[in-house]
């Protein structure tokens, strides 16, 4: 995972950054502030014109002082640099526009022509529904008559929300643009931490020999959100866990987890190798599918001292919602490398801490030594990769304590990435636009990764459908998640590791 060291554009050719739904809160507190991160640090080689698509009734004035308020609000880095501010929004033009109207496509053609500009990023930063709209338009309307000129669609998830809309929505993007000029961006694969998975896998003579079934007792990976819906709620109901965080983010991180080296490190041998897991995993379907997936929904609790509403009180939710909002499942990997060894996974709204992490738990030894008392013994070796929020790795082992008596106490290795590296990491957004701009799709998502991602997630949903039930289990907002969870993995005497820890580890 080579930083791009080069210019995102060999010359100077412009490049056009176009963002459908500019006025959204994705562009204000993500995009622009990642574009103002790499311009500051002068990986924007090229003239960057920066052309917001929307309905608003806005002019290029409001468009600019609505980027600079994003910029000032959520930059990575403060205080903020007002000349570059500046210098980025001074090629920002708006386009006032519906997504599905003719004229404004024909507007935006004119825009580019007069500035000159064929090389295009079309960005969707609005809600899937709009997504056909503006493809279908970008079919008819897209630039095409330069010569040497790239373009290229940045896509946002949900990509789809089961397999047969998934598809739908390949065929209309694949209508207008071929599998290398499209991007599906998740967030999570632009993190240092998980980047990191590889070169901490593949690049350490320490681990890479460990990393398997011989030696690897189990996996367990959480990825907890402390917040609830909020104004999402609409989107939510109809979403569920499974669709807003298990089929992408969380198959994401098992896919890296397990995958094998790729021949070399490119986007299509990455991606093949995340494609060979999700066919590796044992489908679930019928009665498998309800022994080895647990879901819940919160009701009110506390949260940092706050009271917090239940999931069915948050406005636009349905009272007799099933919604889940919580979700366990054991995921076993049929092939060579990982064969017996059981993936527990979980994530879930209004848990205990925001966390996402990976605990590799390593095999204990078959001996209790000579007759000293093993203290770690319900503390296996564990290997924990930090994603979010502090980024690092923690390594857990056995180490006798200072006692007359002999014992053996679990102790830990940290390793953070802000204390070793002086820095907090980038944002994902700025990792991922810049390989946008460059070309490289290593963390982008491939085609058939998506449509495999949803064979095995929609065996899953099908099964909840079937069963009728009128209510799920239920967690308190604030706490770590059902009993009845603890109990799923309880089965293979596991227990899930609850960190209320804001450091690594």
């Amino acid at each position: 995972m080579a930083h791009h060291e080069q210019s995102p554009t060999p010359g100077r050719s412009p490049i056009a950054f176009v963002i459908f739904g500019v006025t959204g809160d994705l562009t204000h507190r993500k995009l622009l502030p990642a574009l103002y991160e790499l311009h500051r640090e002068g990986r924007l080689t090229a003239p960057l014109y920066i052309i917001g698509f929307a309905r608003r009734d806005w002019s290029d004035e409001v468009l600019r002082d609505s980027l600079k308020a994003g910029i000032y609000e959520y930059a990575r880095t403060k205080p903020v640099n007002e000349h570059i501010v500046e210098d980025l929004l001074s090629r920002a033009h708006y386009v006032r526009s519906s997504f599905d109207e003719d004229d404004g496509y024909v507007r935006l053609n004119q825009m580019l022509e007069s500035l000159g500009v064929c090389n295009v990023m079309y960005y969707l930063a609005t809600p899937p529904a709009s997504y056909e709209d503006i493809i279908v338009r970008l079919g008819k309307y897209k630039v095409t008559e330069c010569t040497d000129n790239w373009v290229r669609l940045v896509v946002e998830k949900p990509y789809g929300r089961d397999l047969e809309s998934a598809r739908e929505l390949e065929a209309v993007i694949h209508s207008v643009f071929n599998e290398g000029q499209i991007f599906r961006i998740d967030h999570y694969l632009g993190k240092e931490t998980v980047q990191n998975i590889l070169v901490l896998r593949f690049a350490n003579g320490i681990f890479e020999p460990l990393w398997n079934r011989n030696y690897v007792d189990g996996i367990q990976i959480t990825v907890a959100e402390t917040v609830g819906v909020g104004s999402r709620a609409g989107y939510y109901d109809t979403a569920g866990v499974i669709r807003d965080m298990f089929q992408n983010h969380l198959l994401q991180l098992i896919g890296l987890t397990a995958m094998e080296a790729p021949v070399v490190f490119n986007a299509d041998k990455v991606r093949d190798e995340k494609v060979k897991v999700l066919e590796a995993m044992r489908p679930m379907r019928g009665k498998s599918a309800l022994e080895n997936t647990y879901r819940a929904q919160y009701v009110a609790g506390m949260v940092d001292g706050v009271r917090v509403p239940g999931y069915k009180d948050e406005q636009g939710v349905p009272p007799d919602s099933i919604t889940e909002t919580y979700m366990a499942a054991r995921i076993f990997i049929d092939n060579w490398r990982w064969a017996g060894v059981p993936f527990y996974v979980r994530c879930g709204k209004r848990l205990g801490a925001r966390v996402t992490e990976i605990v590799i738990q390593f095999k204990q030894p078959p001996l209790r030594m000579f007759d000293w008392q093993d203290m770690g013994g319900a503390a296996p070796n564990q290997l924990i990769l930090n994603i979010q929020p502090n980024e690092g790795i923690t390594l857990t082992f056995g180490a006798k304590n200072q006692r007359p008596r002999t014992q053996i106490a679990p102790v830990r290795m940290q390793f953070s990435y802000q204390e070793a590296f002086g820095a907090e990491p980038p944002e994902a957004y700025e990792r991922l636009l810049l390989d946008c701009l460059v070309g490289d799709a290593t963390l982008f998502t491939r085609s058939d990764e998506v449509l495999t991602a949803w064979e095995f997630t929609e065996d899953i949903l099908k099964v909840w459908q079937q069963e009728k039930v009128k209510n799920l289990p239920i967690y308190e907002a604030g706490t770590w998640g059902p009993t009845g969870a603890d109990d799923f993995i309880k089965r293979d005497d596991w227990s899930w590791r609850n960190t209320t820890e804001t450091k690594p580890g």
